[in-house]
């Protein structure tokens, strides 16, 4: 009975990698969001993306991932700042579970193109493991902000 509570423990910490992740505000408050969570906004495709490294050299190919905007989910995050002026002074980190980090600055996804396309991937058919994952399609080289099982994205204040 023991062995069966672990075997399930273990399958259930399996299913659940890579399905949520917290973002964390400048106030440090923290909200998990799960996929559950992401249905609620408006799905895009990409039907097929050339994955290249820092050199723009090819290493994969992204197919059939679904994702909703980073943008969407950003902007229902809370802050207490008076001046709309204010948050041009913000950047936002997105962090994977194996630590990895890509940065975007709040203007760039709230007032450049980068924020009409730069997706949280909630599933993609050809890579069941890369969980939630986060990319920005039309960098020059998409590999350098493609965020495999996203674990955390701050907000944070440039000192």
């Amino acid at each position: 009975m023991k062995n069966l509570a672990v075997i399930m423990f273990i399958f259930s910490s399996i299913l659940s990698f890579g399905q949520s992740f917290e973002i964390i505000n400048p106030d440090n408050e923290k909200k998990v969001m799960t996929l559950d969570d992401l249905k609620a906004f408006q799905k895009h495709n990409i039907k097929s993306l050339k994955i290249t490294n820092h050199l723009k050299e090819y290493k994969s190919t992204l197919e059939n991932a679904n994702g909703v905007l980073l943008r969407d989910v950003l902007s229902k995050v809370a802050f207490k700042e008076k001046s709309p002026k204010v948050l041009s002074e913000y950047y936002i980190v997105c962090i994977a579970e194996d630590n990895y980090k890509v940065v975007f600055s709040w203007n760039e996804i709230f007032n450049t193109a980068v924020g009409d396309t730069a997706l949280i991937i909630t599933d993609a058919k050809d890579r069941p493991n890369d969980g939630i994952s986060t990319l920005s399609p039309t960098d020059f080289a998409t590999g350098r902000r493609y965020v495999k099982n996203l674990k955390t994205i701050q907000l944070k204040k440039v000192d």
